[in-house]
């Protein structure tokens, strides 16, 4: 008897459903893009409860028939490719057929749509596999699709969602995405009865650019430009010494599909190198075109990920006309001819200018001394720190050997322990600011703000609505100039918004320690370092910063002395 089946159709729909459709902003990704391949040129997203009640995308596009209306919802059935040498050269959003039929699989589905000539349109519903309903109704061109109640027949994968607030700010994520690829195209999108964005169309990216993100981040940006036969490389980036603490900012595309990619991610960064401190990263914007037969879109069922045909000419391409860009910004001569495919080796270019470009980065990146005065004392117990070593480290000495220790996650672990106290007592000082400054927030970090309001009000900070995406920032801990506290207000936001609420006090206060702390590179007084070494072993753990990064490395008598030929 044989022990292998054919697994029935609802079921096997199920398990290809998983493959496509994950969470509700995999549904939305599908339906957008299905919408931007149509023609559309307004799409409008409306959900409830995240997406987990209601995803309703709706569209000025091209429409469909009743034919295609029927067919649109069958397995491997699509518009896009009608032979095997089509996939060689993908040039829509989606092309695989499974979206709409796996949608359908785990969800109660309503298709409004009418074609441009047509006089009247077509209302088809249905629940898993099963056909509902199906009339004519008087439609605009276009199309609608209604998807409720997102894995009503899979209540396993249901209990995985995560929070409404979790979930949309997914779905704000890749809405953003689209937004930056489609200046031209109309987004709207609501939440319940709220409007969360509407960003009309406009002609050109960085106009984009300035709706989502503001002007402060725009006037930060440098524009690249550059094509080379069919290869072409278009964006924004950081402008020097302007960098972000994390990599959060550094959104690629290829051929206009938003990808994450190791590649273009490490050509970025290579190319930046020279330009920022440690730990620094460059916000980027980038568009990579390229012939279709050189890139594989479909390495992953979501199409997030691409594999490139040469890896290795695709990072030498980015990073070179990123480098040469960086160079003209910063007024220096560029080191090799523009016609050489060949960069010379990052090293070489890093210490041609890093005397020129260190002491004026680290002066405007250098928080006010009088935010980190500390006592002077002559002497600690035991005249333990013997000095600082390239400005990144304290150097000091106890009965067991040497400490090299790092001064920022040092500065960071004292100032969370007090904060900490600060919290637990609930007794931040607080600063009214006399002219509020205006922060300009992204969806997404609006989003951060109305899940973590509370949070961040107990911990100083007030902000109130200006109107569109302008927070005016009342009111900010009192240990924090007003520049400093809009930077740690926005960081705060990313930070804090990618933490489960059991974690989020935490992280809140270790970023605040990390934003306040004396930076890598700040030169310090012997009687400075003695003090914080001193403060240092009061905390709790001496050992580990609150991110969990090590503090200090010893070097054992015993060590030194073998090292030095004296052991015994």
């Amino acid at each position: 008897m044989s022990r292998i089946k054919k697994l029935p159709e609802e079921i096997s729909r199920k398990i290809a459903a998983g493959e496509v459709i994950e969470r509700p902003s995999s549904v939305v990704k599908e339906l957008v893009e299905n919408s931007l391949d149509a023609g559309a040129t307004d799409i409008r997203v409306e959900l409830l409860m995240g997406g987990k009640g209601l995803i309703r995308v709706t569209d000025n596009g091209h429409g469909m028939s009743l034919v295609d209306a029927r067919l649109c919802f069958e397995s491997h059935s699509t518009s896009k490719i009608s032979r095997e040498e089509d996939l060689d050269r993908i040039t829509t959003l989606g092309f695989r057929g499974e979206a709409l039929p796996s949608i359908a699989a785990v969800s109660r589905v309503v298709l409004k749509t009418a074609e441009p000539e047509s006089s009247q349109g077509t209302l088809l519903e249905k629940e898993g596999i099963e056909v509902l309903k199906e009339a004519d109704i008087a439609f605009p061109p276009g199309t609608s699709l209604e998807v409720k109640d997102l894995f009503f027949n899979l209540p396993a994968r249901k209990k995985f969602l995560r929070s409404e607030r979790a979930e949309l700010s997914r779905i704000v994520k890749y809405l953003t995405y689209a937004a930056l690829t489609r200046p031209g195209v109309r987004f709207t999108l609501t939440h319940g009865t709220r409007k969360v964005f509407d960003y009309p169309p406009v002609s050109q990216l960085k106009e984009r650019i300035f709706q989502i993100y503001g002007k402060t981040l725009l006037e930060g940006l440098l524009e690249i430009d550059h094509q080379e036969g069919e290869h072409s490389l278009y964006g924004f980036t950081s402008r020097p010494p302007t960098a972000r603490g994390d990599k959060k900012l550094q959104i690629f595309f290829v051929n206009d599909r938003p990808v994450r990619d190791n590649t273009l991610q490490a050509a970025l960064n290579q190319a930046y190198k020279p330009f920022l401190e440690k730990n620094q990263f460059a916000a980027a914007f980038l568009f990579l075109n390229l012939p279709f037969s050189e890139v594989d879109v479909n390495v992953h069922p979501a199409k997030t990920e691409v594999r490139f045909r040469d890896a290795r000419s695709v990072f030498s391409f980015v990073y070179r006309n990123i480098e040469q860009a960086l160079l003209k910004a910063m007024g220096v001569k560029e080191v090799y001819p523009e016609s050489q495919q060949q960069a010379p080796p990052p090293p070489v270019v890093a210490e041609e200018l890093r005397p020129a470009l260190g002491k004026e980065f680290v002066e405007s990146q250098r928080y006010p001394p009088e935010l980190f005065t500390f006592p002077v004392r002559e002497k600690t117990a035991g005249p333990q720190v013997l000095g600082q070593y390239l400005k990144f480290y304290i150097i000091a000495a106890d009965k067991e050997g040497i400490l090299i220790i790092d001064q920022h996650n040092a500065h960071e672990r004292v100032l969370f322990e007090q904060y900490t106290a600060l919290d637990q007592e609930q007794a931040w000082p607080r600063k009214l600011a006399l002219h509020p400054p205006l922060l300009e927030l992204s969806p997404d970090q609006v989003v951060s703000l109305e899940e973590n309001r509370m949070l961040l009000e107990e911990a100083g900070f007030q902000v109130d609505a200006m109107g569109g995406a302008s927070y005016a920032l009342k009111e900010y801990p009192d240990i924090l100039s007003e520049k400093e506290a809009q930077g740690v207000f926005l960081a705060l936001l990313e930070d804090v918004g990618q933490e489960k609420i059991d974690k989020k006090k935490h992280r809140l206060l270790a970023t605040m320690a990390c934003k306040t702390a004396i930076k890598a590179g700040e030169e310090l007084a012997l009687s400075k370092m003695a003090y914080l070494v001193e403060e240092l072993f009061k905390t709790s753990n001496p050992a580990l910063c609150p991110h969990g990064r090590p503090i200090i490395v010893r070097i054992s008598q015993k060590e030194i002395e073998k090292g030095l030929g004296r052991h015994k």
